[in-house]
């Protein structure tokens, strides 16, 4: 089958260079597919390390985006979970449901999705390392495997609360899942931004009785001070962070650490300049290294944080002589949607409060301009394309 017109779409010209132009619409390429209407999308914080070119085989010519909501246009002949018209949250991971590793849940993991690696699954709108699939900062997406990758949005469920379903959110759940936080427990946080807002709220949700978060800009570590009612660090006002954060945790260090930084974590110029500008690393593992330090012996390591698929200067004998736990994945974000849901219906989330900019998909370079610089307050950006219904 042939487009029959054509359509807006982000189109990645090469580092820190996006443009949106017209592409041909996507059409059914298997039975198992739908097309959807893009309603509502976002810029990711991992789209930035895309934007940056800190991710190999990120192609000329992309459309970005892994968080969309949309509603289905057509569906392919063997498609029977979901019809058009029907509204649906997009799961980033693109995953058959069917394999080994979707069978115990590992969506992110999915064994036939990406043929072209061995670790992760497919993903929307990403590198050729995860099959370089179309992503949804656009008007219309095919969407694979639409039994299981779509998602009939609740009734009544605000829009921008089901979008950051699709990623966001789920993450900073799994983060905090993965930290294996007891009944009182310290959980230090590196990162401010979206995922680590969310993992920063998740802890409490989990248990823990009290929540650092770490970071060096002073809007983010204002946010997560109201909103995720946690102690803040700005780690450009200290000389040693592991040092400090065992200082203030009686000499132990917290019980768990979650690393929602990756690549392009700040704090030491030997790993930006090796892992961002030189790209001799994969990226800079400095809250990889701060949280591993830091954390008490016996503690645990939660990362979600990317990271390139390459090498990386991690203290792996702190980690032995330490007894550490480092747990890590991709987010199974299908897996999370139910509990989360109930975490919304019933109030203790509202995850649409971290937006703070929604902008028309025809402005969307001046977004990626505003979330890369972390200009203007901004924590998350929604996208709203033209052809959105709502």
């Amino acid at each position: 089958m042939q487009p029959c017109s054509g359509m807006l779409a982000t189109n990645y010209r090469g580092p820190s260079r996006i443009r949106v132009c017209e592409k041909p619409e996507p059409v059914i390429e298997h039975p198992n597919d739908a097309i959807v209407r893009v309603t509502r999308s976002c810029i990711c914080g991992s789209d930035l390390h895309l934007y940056h070119g800190l991710v190999p085989d990120t192609r000329v010519g992309m459309t970005f985006g892994h968080e969309f909501t949309g509603v289905i246009e057509q569906v392919g002949s063997g498609v029977q979970n979901v019809k058009a018209g029907d509204h649906v949250l997009v799961p980033f991971n693109i995953f058959c449901g069917t394999c080994f590793f979707c069978q115990k849940e590992l969506f992110g993991n999915c064994h036939d999705t990406n043929p072209s690696a061995t670790a992760s699954g497919g993903f929307y709108g990403y590198s050729g390392t995860t099959g370089s699939y179309a992503g949804g900062q656009a008007e219309y997406v095919r969407v694979p495997c639409a039994d299981v990758g779509a998602v009939k949005i609740p009734s009544g469920m605000h829009l921008e609360d089901a979008v950051l379903l699709t990623d966001a959110l789920p993450t900073g759940y799994q983060a905090a899942e993965m930290a294996s936080i007891k009944q009182g427990d310290t959980v230090a946080v590196f990162g401010a931004g979206p995922i680590g807002l969310f993992a920063a709220k998740c802890a409490w949700l989990m248990g823990a009785g009290r929540v650092i978060v770490i970071d060096n800009v002073e809007y983010r570590l204002e946010f997560a001070k109201r909103w995720a009612n946690a102690e803040v660090i700005n780690f450009d006002e200290i000389d040693d962070m592991t040092l400090h954060l065992k200082k203030i945790t009686d000499w132990l260090g917290p019980d768990s650490c979650i690393d929602a930084v990756g690549a392009e974590a700040g704090g030491s110029w030997f790993h930006r300049v090796t892992g961002v500008f030189m790209k001799i690393q994969a990226g800079a593992p400095t809250a990889l290294q701060w949280a591993i330090n830091s954390v008490r012996k016996g503690g645990n390591i939660s990362v979600v944080g990317v990271y390139g698929p390459t090498l990386n200067m991690v203290p792996i004998g702190n980690v032995v002589n330490k007894g550490l736990t480092i747990r890590a994945n991709q987010t199974s974000v299908l897996r999370h949607v139910p509990k989360l849901l109930e975490h919304i219906q019933a109030g203790r989330l509202s995850p649409k409060d971290i937006i703070t900019h929604r902008i028309p998909l025809e402005e969307i370079a001046e977004g990626y301009h505003i979330f890369s610089n972390k200009l203007d307050g901004c924590i998350k950006t929604v996208v709203i394309p033209p052809s959105a219904v709502h």
